[in-house]
C-alpha cells in the first residue's frame, strides 16, 4: 500500500483576507478552506454571512484574530432584494412557502412605509438562526416544528435606500448596527406593506471601514500560485484603521510591550486631545505593537499586544 505523504506543517500567518464569499456555503465551511489554502495555523471570522447570503466576510489569520471582536461589533452595509408578496418560512429563499399573496404596492407606498423603519428599531430574531436558547441553537428548535418566544431587540438602521423597485422585487440598501437581521427587516416592511415578503438575495458590501474593493473570491484564491495568495492578506492594521495613532520611540516601545502603562506627556510626548482606544507603532520600525487604552492625564495603557514574529 502506498504511502501517504506527510502533511504540510502549518505556519504562523499574521493579517487580514477580505474574502468576497459566494453564495452556498456556510462562513465556517470557507474560513477552513481559506485557512488550509494559506496553511495558516490560526484563523477566526468577524461575524458570520448566512450560507445564501454574498459579499464582504473579513477572515483573520494569526495576530489579527485578537482584533476579530471589532469588527464583531462593527456597523455593517448590506444590498438587498426583497420579494414582496411571497412569505417563507426562514425568511429567504432557502425556507418553504407559507403565502402567496397579490402584490398591489407603487413606489410612493413603499417611500412611506421605509421612513419608520430608518433610526432605532425593535427586531424579533429570527427561529432561523444560531441565537442559543439552553446550549441550543434557535435553527434546531425549528427544524423539530417548535416556535419558541423571543423578545425584541432594538438594533439601529443608520441607513436605509430603496435603489429600484420592479414589481415583486424591492433593492434596498441598508448601514445597521450589530445584531441587525436584514431577512427580518425584509419581512416586516413586507408586513407593513400589507403583502409580506421575504429575503430573495444578500450581499454585504462593508464591514466597519473594510469594503468589498480590494476582496478576493475563494475560486479565485485557491487558482493562484501558493507563493501568492499569502500576499493577499492586508495587514493587522487594516481593523484598527479608525482608530487614533501613538508612535512610541524605541524605549517606551519596549517598556509598552511589557505591558508597562506610559505617561505621554511626562516622556516629552505630544499630549494626545482625546480619550478612547488607540493603536500603538514603534516609531523606528513603524511595526504594530497592539492596541492601547488612552486615559486621564495622557495615560497610555497597554490592551491587546502583538506577538512579533522572527523572520524566515
Amino acid at each position: 500500500m502506498a504511502q501517504q505523504p506527510p502533511k504540510k506543517p502549518r505556519v504562523p500567518v499574521d493579517g487580514v483576507l477580505l474574502l468576497d464569499k459566494a453564495a452556498g456555503s456556510s462562513s465556517n465551511d470557507v474560513l477552513i478552506k481559506a485557512k488550509r489554502l494559506l496553511n495558516a495555523q490560526k484563523a477566526g471570522h468577524t461575524g458570520t454571512l448566512d450560507p445564501f447570503a454574498t459579499g464582504l466576510l473579513p477572515l483573520c489569520f494569526g495576530e489579527a484574530t485578537k482584533f476579530s471582536q471589532d469588527l464583531l461589533e462593527a456597523d455593517k452595509t448590506y444590498e438587498a432584494i426583497v420579494h414582496l408578496g411571497v412569505t417563507t418560512n426562514t425568511g429567504d429563499t432557502e425556507g418553504e412557502v407559507l403565502q402567496r399573496l397579490e402584490v398591489n404596492v407603487t413606489r410612493e407606498q413603499i417611500d412611506a412605509v421605509v421612513v419608520n423603519f430608518r433610526g432605532e428599531i425593535d427586531q424579533v430574531p429570527p427561529m432561523y438562526s444560531a441565537l442559543k436558547r439552553d446550549g441550543k441553537p434557535l435553527y434546531e428548535y425549528a427544524r423539530a416544528g417548535v416556535v419558541l418566544e423571543r423578545d425584541a431587540r432594538r438594533v439601529v438602521i443608520h441607513a436605509l435606500d430603496v435603489l429600484d423597485y420592479q414589481t415583486p422585487y424591492l433593492r434596498l440598501r441598508v448601514t445597521c448596527s450589530k445584531g441587525t437581521y436584514i431577512r427580518v427587516l425584509g419581512e416586516d416592511i413586507g408586513t407593513a406593506l400589507g403583502c409580506g415578503a421575504h429575503l430573495q438575495a444578500l450581499r454585504r458590501t462593508q464591514v466597519g471601514a473594510l469594503t468589498l474593493d480590494h476582496a478576493v473570491t475563494l475560486d479565485a484564491l485557491a487558482g493562484m500560485p501558493e507563493a501568492e495568495r499569502i500576499p493577499m492578506l492586508s495587514p493587522v492594521d487594516t481593523l484598527l484603521s479608525t482608530f487614533p495613532r501613538v508612535s512610541l520611540p524605541d524605549g517606551l516601545a519596549k517598556r509598552f510591550m511589557h505591558g508597562q502603562r506610559i505617561a505621554l506627556g511626562k516622556e516629552g510626548l505630544p499630549y494626545p486631545p482625546y480619550q478612547g482606544r488607540a493603536r500603538v507603532y514603534d516609531a523606528g520600525s513603524e511595526r504594530l505593537l497592539g492596541t492601547a487604552n488612552l486615559m486621564e492625564y495622557g495615560i497610555l495603557a497597554p490592551e491587546r499586544l502583538i506577538a512579533e514574529r522572527e523572520k524566515a
